[in-house]
């Protein structure tokens, strides 16, 4: 049958012949592998609508074993962050994390939205990428069921002492705690939480990524969340490398 989805390209694999093999974030199916023949070269339509970043409505074939993606067109190009190098590797960088945390043919429009929230104000943003690039990922533990818990201990439930981030626990533990899993825990996924971690995460978790559009870490507090979140992501969702990672420039 013959249907049409709003999505974003997430990647794109050429094949021999000129088809290609599009990994598409839509909002209709979820993540699904779709092939097209649409040349990749020259100014249509469909052509503009198959580029890095691009916000697109796509014509699709589907049928119960296969998608191909007949016509596209663009809804949102957001072109500026292809002129500026730091943004784009920011953006392939959250395009390569989305993948990587989306299951195939499983729809997910709140993250879906909060991906053209980010690429929309990453275009906007002048500075500070990787801490855009922070709440987006936490934000999008929160839509995949894993965010942290931050308001009371993770083990006793306890409001008071919360000093601790604990990854393997998966959020905050007070000082009782702590001192009962330190026998059991890698002391190396284990962060002191004075630093304002528990402040900045929960600002992020309450406020819309277009409210976020101005907000700037500081350098410690931002070098300190990025080792926290990675950690945290290896740990819960099994994600440790992002090929694009190694070229992020702030």
């Amino acid at each position: 049958m013959y249907t049409d989805t709003e999505g974003i390209v997430l990647k794109n694999v050429k094949l021999p012949g000129g088809r290609k093999i599009l990994v598409l974030f839509s909002l209709k199916y979820g993540k699904i592998s779709a092939g097209t023949n649409i040349n990749e070269k020259g100014r249509s339509k469909s052509t503009l609508a198959l580029r890095p970043f691009t916000y697109s409505k796509f014509e699709i074939y589907k049928n119960r074993e296969s998608y191909n993606v007949n016509s596209a067109e663009v809804i949102k190009s957001f072109y500026k962050i292809g002129e500026d190098v730091s943004k784009y590797m920011y953006a392939s960088y959250i395009l390569e994390f989305t993948d990587r945390i989306i299951s195939e043919n499983e729809r997910a429009p709140q993250l879906f939205d909060l991906l053209i929230d980010y690429l929309s104000a990453l275009e906007k943003r002048n500075k500070k990428y990787a801490t855009l690039a922070l709440a987006y990922q936490i934000k999008a533990l929160a839509y995949a069921g894993c965010a942290p818990e931050i308001k009371k201990c993770v083990c006793c439930g306890d409001s008071g002492n919360l000093n601790w981030f604990v990854i393997k626990e998966g959020g905050i533990v007070c000082e009782n705690c702590l001192n009962k899993l330190k026998t059991n825990v890698n002391e190396s996924l284990i962060y002191d939480a004075n630093f304002g971690i528990i402040e900045v995460i929960d600002y992020i978790l309450s406020h819309p990524l277009k409210k976020l559009e101005n907000l700037a870490l500081n350098e410690k507090t931002q070098e300190k969340l990025k080792l926290i979140i990675r950690n945290y992501i290896a740990y819960h969702l099994d994600i440790r490398e992002l090929k694009s990672e190694s070229f992020l420039i702030e």
